[in-house]
């Protein structure tokens, strides 16, 4: 730490005492222009002063604007607190069953996520407006006595390099208030996505535990059967061991898909912020069918470079944190200054109560012995250069995960096809022939419940395909217009921290 060097000025007494022990007043005109100084010093200093200003909103309307359209939204927007209107319309979209765009809608209302992260904002805001503000002034006072002599002294001082650097400080808040926002619109859109597919993996939770339900029911069927055939002493202990052994793993299968649809329904009762009556919402009977036909998006790429918000987010912070870079250079060795008024009053205790009184200034600098600022430039410079590699490596991972979740989507799309127009047609049509057969008594009981089994088995796994494809169709939209699919990256960390600013 460098020390300090104070250089005082005392200028000529305002009044002086006469031989006679009058006081002679001030000159008037002497008097006017210290009040005109003084008023357009002040004038200035509200008029800085008022241009920094919470925003209204604190910046909301432009993570609205910025996540508008997007069509991991539902069309709906994120609300800062939700109001009475607002929690009758999430009532009146539980009252029948919840669809995915519902699902968001209530999250995006009703989700904490969503308070978080502008209660964020607003902190950013609020950042913003204190670092484009004046810094105070401050005033001292003292007092000193020496016999009849009594001395006040009162000193009214700015800091100087603050008030130099404001223009600087405040464009950089602003530069971090902006980043703020896309991180903002980062984790409205990651809601939005996290509360698709946690409704995806609900639904189709659900409708599993239908099917290996009847699944276990003809396991059930078959065990009671081969009991009773052994008993008869018409089966083997060995092929009723068999069955018994199928019915076990079926009650297993079964316990945990159930135990897996109260976990993934519990996820989305969070996401959506509900409790109490509330969480007793209705799931539909199935996922949603599949699209007709792959859309075609172009160079995927290209439009995850051009659209995502964190690309976004990760060149804005550059921004920032290079405008600090240059405000640190200039401040490395003279970052403290202060400049003050001073006014003394010396008053005798005698019997003409003489007063004399002086006025002048005082200047507070640093002497660069010490500290020529060599750390703060070298951690100002590797600040920027930190995050001039985190620009690149969140434009690198953008455009892999892009070129990634579009090959995952194809790959989704293309398995839970083959299920829908090959596998379970074909499944269907062996049942109806097992039927077939044992109606015609050319198939035993054993062989028709062998198919019945299989045949829940493979439309369980036709559900899994059709719930990946969904996952996978959410994935690539936040891909190509938000994050990455597991959440806020590590820049986010990074822009919350502290660049190297120089000032006060």
């Amino acid at each position: 730490m460098n020390p300090f060097v104070r250089w005082q000025a005392a200028g000529i007494p305002s009044h002086v005492t006469t031989p006679h022990g009058d006081l002679r007043p001030p000159s008037g005109r002497m008097a006017s222009h210290s009040f005109i100084r003084s008023a357009v010093a002040l004038a200035g200093v509200l008029t800085l002063a008022g241009c920094a200003s919470l925003s209204s909103d604190g910046g909301i309307a432009d993570v609205q604007a910025l996540v508008s359209g997007n069509p991991l939204m539902a069309g709906t927007t994120a609300q800062r607190t939700p109001d009475e209107a607002s929690q009758k319309s999430v009532d009146t979209l539980l009252a029948k069953p919840l669809d995915a765009e519902a699902a968001v809608r209530i999250a995006l209302v009703n989700g904490p996520r969503v308070q978080d992260a502008f209660a964020t904002l607003q902190l950013s805001d609020a950042d913003r407006v204190q670092a484009a503000s004046l810094p105070n002034p401050v005033l001292s006072f003292s007092r000193l006595a020496q016999g009849s002599e009594r001395e006040f002294e009162r000193m009214l001082s700015f800091n100087v390099v603050g008030l130099i650097t404001l223009p600087w400080q405040a464009r950089w808040a602003g530069q971090r208030h902006e980043a703020a926002k896309l991180q903002a619109a980062q984790s409205v859109l990651i809601l939005a996505a996290d509360t698709r597919r946690a409704w995806v993996r609900a639904v189709a939770a659900q409708q599993s535990v239908v099917y290996l339900r009847d699944a276990k029911e003809a396991t059930e069927a078959g065990a009671e059967l081969a009991h009773r055939m052994a008993k008869a002493g018409n089966w083997s202990a060995l092929q009723r061991t068999r069955e018994q052994l199928l019915l076990a793993d079926a009650a297993a299968q079964l316990a945990r898909a159930e135990q897996a649809a109260v976990a993934s329904r519990e996820q989305l009762t969070r996401l959506m912020g509900l409790s109490g009556t509330r969480i007793s919402y209705t799931l539909p009977d199935r996922l949603p069918p599949l699209p007709q036909a792959a859309p075609e998006l172009g160079d995927v790429q290209a439009l995850a470079l051009r659209d995502r918000l964190d690309v976004r987010s990760a060149q804005s912070h550059n921004t920032a944190v290079a405008g600090s870079l240059g405000l640190t250079h200039a401040t490395s060795v003279i970052n403290a200054m202060e400049l003050g008024v001073v006014r003394n009053t010396t008053f005798d205790n005698d019997a003409d109560r003489t007063k004399k009184t002086k006025r002048g200034f005082e200047l507070d600098l640093p002497i660069p012995i010490f500290d020529w600022g060599q750390a703060r430039n070298g951690r100002a410079e590797a600040q920027y250069l930190q995050s001039a590699a985190r620009v690149r490596d969140v434009g690198v991972l953008a455009a892999s995960e892009a070129r990634e979740a579009w090959q995952g989507w194809n790959t989704a799309y293309a398995i839970a096809r083959r299920y829908r127009d090959e596998v379970l047609p074909l499944r269907k049509q062996v049942n109806e022939e097992m039927v077939l057969r044992y109606n015609g008594m050319l198939a035993s009981v054993w062989e028709l419940l062998g198919e019945t089994r299989a045949s829940m088995l493979v439309v369980n796994a036709g559900i899994e395909a059709q719930r990946d494809f969904w996952l996978a169709d959410t994935d690539l939209q936040l891909v190509l217009t938000g994050s990455s699919p597991g959440g806020m990256t590590a820049l986010q960390t990074a822009a919350t921290g502290e660049p190297a600013a120089g000032g006060h």
